[in-house]
């Protein structure tokens, strides 16, 4: 679960946050809609420790990961090797520099989990945008999150490759965990979200 309770956030004095209040329980998908500056993203990066919010609480239930618009992978290697460096946050410093077959079988599920397990010794600059954003999730599983954000994660896709994230972050609540996602198409959060929030930019 995901508690936001009266997050405010201000840059260079221009409120971007005031009293922003959310809940996303697990198994739930919440879409958050809005024009530029309504402070969406802001939330988000405020919720995994990108941004210091100026007051408020977050509350997670256990981890948090997100999921950018852009989506920075390492091009050069494998979407195995990228999915595997999810895991750097749980591991001893001796072991962050060549993965245990742990972390792989682990990272193999997860890209199996987002129907990538052909694609597993794949270089990631080889991959599609829809697969590497998919890549991308699947590094958000393998930091064993309980909450995944997701910063515009169709905003560059193909419309079929953008269904084909959506529906699977709607697979990933329906699983139990909870997602929060950062839209610009109101289409999209109508048929893909369980709830919508809509944010308004201060003047």
């Amino acid at each position: 679960m995901l508690a936001i309770r009266g997050l405010r956030k201000t840059f260079g004095g221009r409120t971007v946050l005031d009293g922003f209040d959310l809940t996303v329980e697990a198994g739930e998908f919440v879409a958050l809609l809005g024009p530029n500056g309504s402070g969406k993203s802001t939330a988000l990066r405020c919720v995994v420790g990108l941004e210091t919010p100026d007051g408020g609480s977050v509350s997670v239930d256990g981890n948090a990961a997100m999921v950018f618009q852009k989506i920075h992978l390492v091009g050069r290697r494998t979407a195995l090797d990228n999915v595997c460096s999810g895991a750097l946050g749980r591991l001893p410093l001796h072991r962050s520099v060549f993965f245990g077959q742990d972390v792989r079988e682990e990272a193999v599920r997860c890209l199996d989990r987002v129907g990538l397990a052909d694609r597993v010794l794949e270089r990631c600059a080889r991959l599609s945008g829809g697969q590497q954003q998919r890549v991308a999730i699947a590094r958000a599983l393998c930091q064993r999150a309980n909450v995944i954000l997701a910063d515009e994660p169709v905003s560059a896709l193909d419309p079929q490759a953008a269904v084909q994230v959506m529906e699977l972050l709607v697979e990933l609540a329906n699983d139990g965990l909870a997602v929060v996602a950062v839209l610009h198409q109101p289409e999209l959060a109508r048929t893909y979200a369980h709830r919508i929030v809509e944010m308004g930019a201060f003047a």
